[in-house]
This record gives C-alpha cells, sequence and structure tokens, in this order.
C-alpha cells in the first residue's frame, strides 16, 4: 500500500505484565518491583491490565489506578501500553482516556469478545476508539479469546488511520503474519502475541513481541528479540532452543496467567493469588512447574 504514515510506533519486546494480589487487592508493592525487574531486565515497554493482568476481573477504579501506578512506577523509562479494550465501545473508550490522561504512551485494543462483532463492526468499534484519543493504538486479535479475527484487510483499513500504528498478533498462525505483510504498509508494526513462536515472526516480517515469560525472564526474552530484529538468527536459535520448554511449560499447565504468576510467585516476587473464577495451579502441575523453574536455575 502507498499511502504514507508516521514512523512506527511499537517495537521490541513489550512485558504483559502480571497484576499481583494480597489480601483481594492490587499488591502495590509487589507490583512496583515488578516493574523495575522489567525495566532492569532491559524490555521496551510494559503493557499492563491485558489478559495477563486478570484485566476481565478488575473494576473500573482498580483498572485505571494500575495503570497510573504503571506510569508512575515506570517513570518515564520504558513504555507504557495500557490495556483499555473492551466488548463495549463506549467502555474502551473511558478506559483510553483515562490511560491518556495518566501519561500511558500507547493502547492496547483487544478484540470485543462474546459479542461477535462482524468485521464492519470491528471496524468501527477501532475507529472510533482510535478518533477518541492521541495515543497509539496498539490493536490486538486472539482469536482464541474473543473467538472472532480481525480479519487482515480489515487490519489493512484500520491502518489508514493515523494513531493505528500496530497490531499484536496472537492467533498462533505463521502464516497470518505473512498475510499481515502483504496487506498493512510499510512502519505499521506487527508484535508477536506467543512466546514461542517469535522467532518465526520476526523471520517473517514482525518487529516484536508481547510477552507472557518475560515478567519470570525478562532480559532473556529481550536478547532474544534483539538478536531477531538485528538478523542474528543463530544466537536467537541457541535461546529459542534452549528456552522453548519453558515458554512452552508456561503455556500448557493452566490458563494464562495461571502458571505465570504461580511461577512469579515461587521466585517470591508476589502471591500465588487469583481471583475467581480463576482458580490456583492444581497440587499436580505446581510440583510440575516447580520442576521446570528448578531444571533452568530459576529459583531462589
Amino acid at each position: 500500500m502507498a499511502h504514507a504514515r508516521r514512523a512506527m510506533q511499537f517495537s521490541g519486546t513489550y512485558t504483559a505484565l502480571i497484576t499481583p494480589f494480597r489480601d483481594g487487592e492490587v499488591d502495590v508493592p509487589a507490583f512496583q518491583a515488578l516493574i523495575e525487574r522489567q525495566i532492569a531486565g532491559g524490555v521496551d515497554g510494559i503493557v499492563p491490565v491485558g489478559t495477563t493482568g486478570e484485566s476481565a476481573t478488575l473494576d473500573t477504579d482498580e483498572h485505571i489506578g494500575v495503570i497510573r501506578m504503571a506510569v508512575e512506577f515506570a517513570a518515564g523509562r520504558c513504555e507504557v501500553v495500557a490495556g483499555t479494550g473492551s466488548n463495549s465501545t463506549a467502555e474502551a473508550i473511558e478506559l483510553t482516556a483515562a490511560a491518556e490522561a495518566a501519561g500511558a504512551t500507547g493502547t492496547l485494543q483487544v478484540c470485543p469478545y462474546y459479542n461477535k462483532p462482524s468485521q464492519e463492526g470491528l471496524y468501527l468499534h477501532f475507529r472510533t476508539i482510535a478518533e477518541s484519543t492521541k495515543l497509539p493504538v496498539m490493536l490486538y486479535s486472539v482469536p482464541g479469546r474473543s473467538v472472532i479475527e480481525l480479519a487482515p484487510d480489515t487490519v489493512a483499513r484500520l491502518a489508514e488511520i493515523p494513531n493505528i500504528t500496530a497490531i499484536k498478533e496472537a492467533g498462533g498462525s505463521v502464516d497470518r503474519v505473512n498475510q499481515l505483510v502483504q496487506a498493512l504498509p510499510e512502519g505499521f508494526g506487527i508484535l508477536c502475541g506467543d512466546d514461542p513462536l517469535t522467532l518465526p515472526f520476526i523471520a517473517c516480517g514482525a518487529n516484536g513481541l508481547v510477552s507472557v515469560a518475560s515478567n519470570l525472564i525478562p532480559d532473556v526474552i529481550a536478547r532474544l528479540v534483539r538478536a531477531c530484529l538485528n538478523g542474528a538468527f543463530e544466537e536467537a536459535l541457541v535461546l529459542q532452543k534452549q528456552y522453548y520448554p519453558l515458554m512452552r511449560g508456561l503455556m500448557g499447565l493452566d490458563v494464562n496467567p495461571v502458571p505465570i504468576k504461580s511461577a512469579v510467585a515461587m521466585q517470591g516476587h508476589c502471591l500465588p493469588e487469583f481471583r475467581l473464577p480463576l482458580a490456583p495451579l492444581s497440587a499436580a502441575n505446581s510440583a510440575k512447574l516447580r520442576e521446570l523453574l528448578e531444571s533452568y536455575d530459576l529459583l531462589p
């Protein structure tokens, strides 16, 4: 496509942050320490209150509060891409306005879940949100959660809107990346949404990752993404082979974010506390997770 657009807004490693809880409330000291670990590990940005941050069970005040804390604790040292999507366009606009007021550097907008809009409905939803804010918008296609998939030609239509600058692609298909590369203008960001697929996605034209595993190993994930983006695929393949069992294990033991929060808790950085309907990891899977973390020397 030939139309001009601004420079790419999103590139590199972004951590989809867990939201630590203590006695039913957001654990602020643990959240701040988690962000410090991300910055020290070299990530380019953090993504609070997405799926991994249990946004579905935070009320509106808590949701906005977590975004404000993320901006405050990051203190300009990395990007803060706030999860402010919803299956209600009006609610997404409200949350996005709050994120902009809080000083977030971008917004992640998930495909509306449950109500299953058409592609035209998706286009109008995202366009309306983008037109309500000055923030750069990262679209988020995750059919495993939302049931619907954002079609490449719909993404291409949305790419004509100046502040829609990227998509987080979590459909698990390398071919989708190829389709998006063909459909989208130069400079539109494509970020992998599944840790184990980082290398093949970037090899096909993606330019970054929104990572779950980086809650646990931010330095390793940042190094993997940098190697891929620099074309150092031999180095990247070594890291991919070494850490694939860990990345896969964090996905396979239970639904996200139960394994990753449990892993971070085993390291002593938060409590393994969740809000219903998410349940703690089973005893059997906790034992498997502990064994996996021990094999990587990740436990204190």
